[in-house]
């Protein structure tokens, strides 16, 4: 756990007010390029509740973010529906739904038998999804359609815009990110950060340990699906690809990277990984030797990521003696 200071309040102040000017100054690749970052520092953020705050090192998250994805593509297919209104939430539902079955089962185990539990999840619908035609087999599926967000037949945002789309993602990233402070600010996260801490000593003031966790594990799913739903409206694609072990990897490794329990650490983690792996295809065909070293440089000299160079370490706190009963 970290307490944000000044640099890093600046930072995330600077780069809010990049991002708000950035659709007049940038083409349509680098608009779609950082509106894809922006959905994908959703889900690192999601992982980050999870690797930072629980401290449960999960490698099946990206089943969440295919779930949604698949979700929209097959609620367009087979029930006709395109309103945002009912798309999103029932990809929400989706998610959170299988999030809250795979959570149930995996806090049954901890350490590396509850990483192995999730990867293996999340191989399981990885292959179910890649070898059912039904749902696309290997090819996956399209979404037919930009979902629309109307009142009464009055449009009022038009998704097959970029730059409304790079907005409705910024505004998603803005909520998520505050909605995650105002929680882990609550009494719920001063209980997970004590589970983090000590986990036989909170179960023994009394807390339901298995409860809190199971319910930061949907919330994370949740929001992992979010991300999910958003990928797929803006690539009008979604493929089995979506809930591997790779893309679980790749987003766990922004966390990591970015910096674990604060935050702004993976939506800096995602804006750096991607864009650098973005200039180093354009530069040289051996990138990934050269985006290789850059992660070991990282490890070795950046221990707390690269938000430790905009944080100040905080001293691991204790659970609370007395039982919060509005915890």
């Amino acid at each position: 756990m970290t307490a944000t200071s000044r640099p890093a309040l600046i930072v995330l102040g600077l780069g809010l007010g990049v991002l708000l000017i950035f659709p007049a100054l940038a083409d349509r690749y680098y608009l779609q390029l950082v509106t894809k970052i922006m959905l994908v520092a959703i889900f690192a953020i999601s992982l980050d509740l999870l690797v930072g705050y629980v401290g449960l090192v999960s490698l099946g998250h990206a089943a969440f973010f295919g779930l949604a994805g698949y979700a929209l593509a097959l609620a367009q297919r087979h029930l006709d529906l395109v309103s945002l209104w009912t798309t999103l939430p029932l990809a929400l539902v989706v998610s959170a739904a299988a999030a809250a079955v795979i959570g149930w089962l995996s806090l049954r185990t901890s350490g590396i038998y509850f990483i192995m539990i999730t990867l293996a999840f999340g191989q399981m619908l990885y292959y179910l999804f890649n070898d059912y035609v039904a749902l696309g087999g290997s090819d996956g599926m399209f979404v037919n359609t930009k979902p629309t967000v109307s009142v009464a037949g009055y449009d009022l945002l038009n998704l097959r815009n970029r730059t409304a789309f790079f907005y409705f993602v910024l505004g998603w990233l803005a909520l998520s990110y505050a909605l995650l402070v105002m929680l882990l600010r609550a009494p719920f996260g001063r209980v997970i950060a004590g589970i983090r801490v000590n986990e036989p000593r909170t179960r023994a003031l009394g807390y339901p340990v298995q409860h809190y966790k199971l319910v930061a594990f949907v919330i994370a799913g949740t929001l992992a699906g979010l991300a999910g739903y958003l990928n797929a409206v803006q690539f009008g694609v979604v493929n089995p690809a979506m809930l591997g072990w790779r893309e679980s990897g790749l987003v766990l490794m922004m966390v990591i990277l970015g910096g674990m329990g604060t935050l702004f650490g993976p939506v800096l983690g995602a804006f750096v990984i991607v864009l650098l792996e973005t200039w180093l295809e354009g530069l040289t065909e051996h990138w990934l030797l050269v985006f290789g070293v850059f992660v070991v440089a990282v490890v070795l000299f950046l221990p707390n990521g690269l938000a430790g160079l905009l944080v100040r370490p905080r001293p691991a706190a204790e659970p609370a003696e007395e039982k919060n009963g509005d915890g």
